[in-house]
């Protein structure tokens, strides 16, 4: 797999951690990537908006099921895998 240049992974990490924080109402400063989701206070229904604002900002799809979250094979548990979930699923989509 290609690495991802040091730039594109920058302006996937802010593009993310804008939308967590404008789903948890905090400003992208209260953010960080060892938060997690309850830790910012999003309940399943940010999570569902959080993961479609995902979607339509980096044209995936995210393999997750809001229904059985831990039965995903996106990882969830903190902004930091969110994000390298999501630079995975841009760099498949590329390739």
């Amino acid at each position: 797999m290609v690495g991802t240049p040091k730039g594109n992974m920058m302006s996937v990490t802010d593009k993310i951690i804008e939308i967590i924080a404008e789903q948890a109402v905090l400003e992208t400063s209260d953010v960080t990537l060892e938060s997690t989701l309850e830790d910012l206070g999003i309940d399943s229904l940010g999570l569902v908006e959080s993961i479609f604002a995902i979607e339509e900002e980096f044209d995936i799809m995210v393999p997750f099921n809001a229904n059985e979250p831990s039965n995903s094979d996106f990882d969830i548990s903190s902004v930091s895998q969110i994000i390298e979930g999501v630079t995975r699923l841009v760099n498949e989509q590329a390739a």
